[in-house]
């Protein structure tokens, strides 16, 4: 277990790799333990971190710093303690969300995006993430097989109050405008039967900018690291591999996947 203090508080992450800085950050449900497929799938030619974020896993639980901006910040002073400079983030759920704002606040840092699970609009997020408890969410988000496993076992172990304070706020951030305003290269990737988050509209796909590409995974639902984790992973490296400016759009069309294209 590896860790930085924040405001003499515990931030857990994990690394592993050389190469190139990705970070990936976790959703409302689970931690850093379910990108480690995807993580061991990038390691032999990047360097891969996971954090956990507050409130969840193995990083402290105080209410005082479950904000989108306190989220946020947690990811520059871990990036600054590091020392990381020009790197790459895959976010999912809440942490795409903290992935696009951290890219907001601190234009030109951030070389490219995946955004997995991202809610174009927060009418687009299901109410019933703030309803359930942790244990009929994962019922509700998760089939039960040994690769969902990872965020069964760690998604009780999260503060509950962290997700319900990241999701009142989403109708204070603009999530709307991250999307639509993104210079960056950046790869939205949703699942066809998601129940917590409503998939891109065709009006939505018209409005990309031109760096930014959406794809669709028709056999995943919110979680699609797990769902088709070896058709993700193939993904990502493929969208890694991209020269840096390059636009997603340019990923060659392949078998393994069918593209949402504007």
């Amino acid at each position: 277990m590896s860790a930085i203090f924040i405001n003499r508080e515990i931030v857990h992450y994990e690394v592993i790799g050389r190469g190139r800085p990705v970070i990936f950050l976790h959703g409302w449900v689970g931690s850093w333990r379910y990108w480690l497929p995807t993580m061991q799938a990038a390691s032999a030619y990047y360097r891969t971190y996971a954090i956990d974020l507050w409130g969840f896993g193995d990083t402290s639980k105080q209410s005082q710093y479950y904000s989108l901006e306190s989220q946020v910040q947690l990811l520059d002073i871990f990036l600054e303690q590091m020392g990381i400079g020009k790197f790459v983030l895959v976010g999912h759920g809440l942490g795409s969300v903290v992935a696009l704002l951290y890219n907001q606040r601190h234009p030109g840092l951030v070389d490219r995006l995946m955004a997995v699970g991202y809610p174009l609009n927060e009418n687009m997020v299901n109410a019933r993430l703030k309803e359930l408890s942790f244990n009929d969410l994962v019922d509700w988000l998760l089939i039960k097989n040994v690769f969902t496993d990872p965020v069964r076992l760690d998604a009780p172990r999260a503060d509950r109050q962290s997700m319900q304070i990241s999701l009142t706020s989403l109708n204070t951030i603009g999530l709307n405008d991250l999307w639509k305003q993104i210079k960056i290269s950046c790869l939205l990737v949703h699942g066809q039967n998601d129940p917590a988050i409503e998939i891109p509209s065709p009006e939505q796909l018209g409005e990309l900018p031109e760096s930014a590409h959406s794809i669709l995974f028709e056999q995943s639902g919110h979680f699609p690291m797990l769902d088709e984790t070896n058709k993700f992973n193939r993904l990502v490296n493929d969208f890694l591999a991209l020269d840096s400016g390059e636009s997603p759009r340019h990923l060659q069309l392949k078998e393994e996947w069918r593209r949402r294209v504007r």
